[in-house]
């Protein structure tokens, strides 16, 4: 029997602390979900509005995502790395490479006709969307490189049991694309995609600092952490982060995917400002699961956590999926779409049917989150980009079927493609982490054996 110190220690995580880890992430995701909604409502508000609805949420968006999708993995390699002051360090210098290098590839797609190739021939959309986009695209320059230097911070943040903070760095964001919208809002004269592209350019770069400087309360103990038995190396770091930066890369394809194929088929504009409107509120759904990959890569070095963390994705899935399925029965999508969203009383059915193809990614997003983090956490990256890899064949199959047959609206096509999609990811997730799984309620089952 060992001593009541080490079994106090094997039983501290509970579901309190799970909870305590998850709720500041699921905040800040969430508050950040409210962006993209915002914007859309504001530029609904302004002149033309299908228009620059289609061309942000069609052209520029999409075509930004692809760019930063190589840092987006960030939050969660800082979340697993970085251990120690000398994993910080590493860690910096690698983010500022990366995000630097693709901010200027997207300065340079904006201002080159590689822009033209891109929208015109790859996307082949509308040629009443190209100028408007190329102008948020522009305005959207220091995206990539901002995002990447606040993912790096916040995961440093909740490796170090900070994950409040995150929250404070989304508010500072937020406050700052509210501030420029109500700016053109007063004004009315600010075309809707640079007021879009300047909204979130300037936020992300408002955040980005106060991650920096928020990190400064913190950096004593960073500093002071016990040294990793496995220094990280440029190497380590490669052979961790190249599948998760592929995965990301390889994921968010399905922006342009889906751009490119509702672009081609009957009513795009339309489509393509609705189907703006409801990734916005998608996200805001996912938000959840979003958040539990980092919670999952936090706490899984706890005692006993395994049975712990698979309990809690079942219960807050089943929860997430609940509140949703809520909102889209009731009036209350309805008036998000006609007041808040501001769309036209024919466009807001459309909304509601391809809102309610989407609801099951409330569920799956949080056990796409569980399993991934259990496979990283390991630091065995492969299979999370098999998983994606699978979604882009299934998302494509399913689109040129919906673009060959013109059977039904682009955007239903859409939302029903990004849902199968999305459940064969998770089945991938399933079968591939069996063994990390069974490792740790083996190991689970050997601490309690143990007190």
């Amino acid at each position: 029997m060992i001593s009541d110190k080490r079994t106090k220690h094997l039983k501290q995580l509970s579901n309190k602390k799970v909870l305590m880890t998850w709720l500041p992430l699921v905040a800040s995701w969430l508050l950040m979900s409210f962006e993209l909604p915002s914007i859309n409502a504001i530029v609904a508000r302004l002149q033309n509005p299908e228009v620059n609805l289609a061309a942000y949420g069609g052209v520029v968006f999409p075509i930004t995502l692809t760019i930063e999708a190589p840092v987006i993995m960030l939050l969660a390699a800082a979340t697993a790395l970085s251990r120690d002051w000398q994993s910080y360090q590493k860690l910096k210098k690698i983010t500022f490479w990366m995000g630097g290098s693709l901010a200027l590839l997207h300065l340079l797609i904006a201002v080159t006709p590689i822009y033209d190739f891109i929208v015109k021939v790859l996307l082949e959309v509308p040629d009443v969307l190209v100028e408007p986009g190329r102008v948020g695209l522009l305005f959207l320059t220091p995206w990539t490189v901002a995002i990447a230097y606040r993912r790096f911070q916040q995961g440093t943040m909740i490796r170090f049991g900070h994950s409040s903070m995150v929250g404070e760095t989304t508010i500072v964001r937020l406050v700052t694309v509210a501030a420029v919208l109500t700016i053109g809002l007063t004004l009315k004269t600010i075309p809707g995609t640079l007021l879009a592209g300047l909204a979130q350019g300037l936020g992300v770069s408002t955040e980005a600092i106060y991650a920096g400087l928020r990190i400064r309360t913190i950096k004593s103990k960073i500093k002071t952490a016990p040294q990793a038995t496995s220094p990280l190396s440029l190497k380590r770091f490669i052979v961790f982060y190249l599948p998760l930066a592929m995965t990301s890369s390889l994921w968010l394809l399905w922006m342009p995917l889906i751009s490119a194929s509702v672009s081609r088929m009957p009513e795009p504009i339309e489509s393509l400002a609705v189907w703006s409107v409801v990734t916005g509120l998608l996200f805001m759904f996912r938000t959840p699961g979003l958040a539990y990959n980092e919670a999952v890569l936090a706490l899984l070095e706890e005692p006993r956590s395994y049975h712990v963390l698979r309990k809690f994705a079942f219960h807050a899935s089943i929860v997430t999926a609940g509140i949703a399925t809520f909102i889209i029965v009731t009036p209350l999508s309805r008036l998000w779409f006609s007041v808040v969203a501001n769309l036209s009383p024919g466009m807001v059915e459309i909304a509601r049917l391809t809102l309610g193809l989407g609801v099951p990614l409330t569920f799956l997003s949080i056990y796409i989150s569980y399993f991934q983090g259990i496979i990283v956490h390991k630091e065995k990256t492969g299979p999370v980009a098999e998983a994606v890899v699978l979604f882009l064949m299934i998302l494509s199959v399913l689109l040129v079927t919906g673009l060959v047959t013109e059977a039904f609206k682009g955007v239903y096509v859409a939302s029903a493609a990004f849902t199968v999609a999305h459940i064969a990811q998770v089945l991938w997730l399933l079968v591939r982490s069996r063994k990390q799984r069974s490792d740790l309620a083996i190991s689970a089952v050997d601490q309690l054996s143990q007190s």
